[in-house]
């Protein structure tokens, strides 16, 4: 629905250029945005590389692991249902590293092979256990401590202190991922209690 709604603009948008004679700026217009986009893509190539290379790194070192322990006790809150030895469990810690560092590119593969580690679990495999629900809210509140690409945008567009996000987006994080635990922790002691 989507691709018509923007097919639609853009069209209508051509259409309104060529009655009021104003083709030279769309084509301008279209010329700049692709040269805006490459350079985009050029910079994030580079900040992508950059720390998905720390992450490489962290992980030979073994930084990821230890920090995943620290982890467990509060993954283990968040996933009663998932044994703490399990593959799943370290593919959410790294997703949840990934995330925390701003690094939504980094965190899908872990993401990815975390939920696919999950249905392994669940016994009713044509729905989503609690815990892939948990799993889903907890990704996409997606608690951030740096917003690496956020940062990257900025600098790129010239903002003056591009890192001046990171407060607010801690902030926002913060709440959205409370707020989303919050939901699924009340839904899971409703469907027990429902279930007594």
């Amino acid at each position: 629905m989507l691709n018509y709604l923007w097919a639609g603009m853009i069209f209508i948008g051509i259409l309104t250029a060529a009655f009021t004679g104003n083709m030279e700026l769309v084509t301008n217009g279209a010329l700049d945005s692709a040269k805006e986009a490459v350079n985009t893509v050029i910079v994030m190539v580079g900040v992508l590389s950059m720390w998905t290379g720390l992450m490489k790194i962290g992980e030979k070192s073994r930084l990821i692991e230890a920090l995943s322990e620290r982890l467990m006790p509060f993954l283990g809150f968040l996933f009663p249902d998932v044994p703490k030895k399990h593959k799943a469990m370290k593919h959410i810690a790294a997703n949840v590293i990934a995330n925390m560092l701003g690094l939504g590119w980094a965190a899908t593969p872990a993401g990815l092979m975390a939920m696919k580690e999950l249905q392994t679990l669940n016994p009713h495999k044509e729905k989503a256990s609690r815990a892939m629900c948990m799993f889903m809210v907890f990704n996409m509140s997606s608690l951030q401590l740096v917003s690496v690409n956020i940062i990257a945008y900025r600098s790129q567009y010239g903002s003056a202190n591009p890192s001046e996000v990171i407060g607010p987006g801690l902030f926002a994080t913060l709440v959205s991922t409370a707020a989303g635990i919050a939901v699924i922790k009340l839904i899971e002691m409703r469907d027990r209690k429902c279930s007594f």
